[in-house]
C-alpha cells in the first residue's frame, strides 16, 4: 500500500477504495480531544431544564450518561474508526441563558494509536440529540448547533486548536 501524504484523504487507498487506516506501526501516545456543540431552546423549556421541572426528569444527568455511552459506541456508528480502549471521557454544560442555549463539552482520553477526535465528537451528539429528545414535547423548535472540535493533542500530528474558536 502505498504511504499516504499530508493532507489526502486516509480512509480511501489509491483506487478509491475505503478502507480502515492501519496503525499497527503508530506508537502509543496519550491522546485526548474535546469537542463542543450547543442547542438553542425557548425561554420556557430551557428554564424548565435548569429548574429540573421536566417531566422526563434529569435532562443534564441523562445526557451526560447518552453522551459517555455514544462516545464508547463510536467505532460501532462510525464505519472506518477504530475501537479504542477510552481512558477518560467526562461531559460538561455550560447554561447561557441570555442566548437561551446549552453548551455540551465531551473531552475524551486514550493511551493507543489513533485519536480520540470522533468520540468526543459522538459524544457531544448524543448529549444534544438526548437533550432534544427530552425536552421536544415543550418545544420542537429546538436547534442544534456548531458541533466541533474545540481541542486534540497527541500522535504525530501533534496539538490542534480549533482557530476561529480559540478564545472561547
Amino acid at each position: 500500500m502505498e504511504k499516504q501524504e499530508r493532507n489526502q484523504f486516509t480512509h480511501f487507498d489509491a483506487k478509491g477504495n475505503a478502507w480502515m487506516v492501519d496503525v499497527g506501526e503508530k506508537a502509543d501516545t496519550v491522546r485526548e480531544a474535546t469537542a463542543r456543540g450547543s442547542i438553542c431552546m425557548s425561554r420556557e423549556c430551557l428554564e424548565m431544564v435548569v429548574s429540573g421541572r421536566m417531566k422526563k426528569g434529569d435532562v443534564l444527568g441523562v445526557a451526560r450518561i447518552a453522551g459517555i455511552m455514544g462516545a464508547k459506541r463510536t467505532a460501532d456508528l462510525i464505519p472506518l474508526c477504530h475501537p479504542l480502549p477510552l481512558t477518560k471521557l467526562s461531559l460538561d454544560f455550560v447554561i447561557e441563558e441570555e442566548k437561551q442555549e446549552i453548551q455540551v463539552y465531551c473531552t475524551a482520553s486514550t493511551v493507543g494509536k489513533t485519536g480520540v477526535e470522533m468520540e468526543a465528537l459522538t459524544g457531544v451528539s448524543a448529549a444534544l440529540l438526548t437533550i432534544y429528545d427530552m425536552c421536544k414535547a415543550v418545544d420542537r423548535g429546538m436547534e442544534i448547533r456548531e458541533i466541533y472540535l474545540v481541542h486534540k493533542r497527541g500522535g504525530k500530528s501533534g496539538e490542534f486548536f480549533h482557530q476561529e474558536r480559540a478564545g472561547e
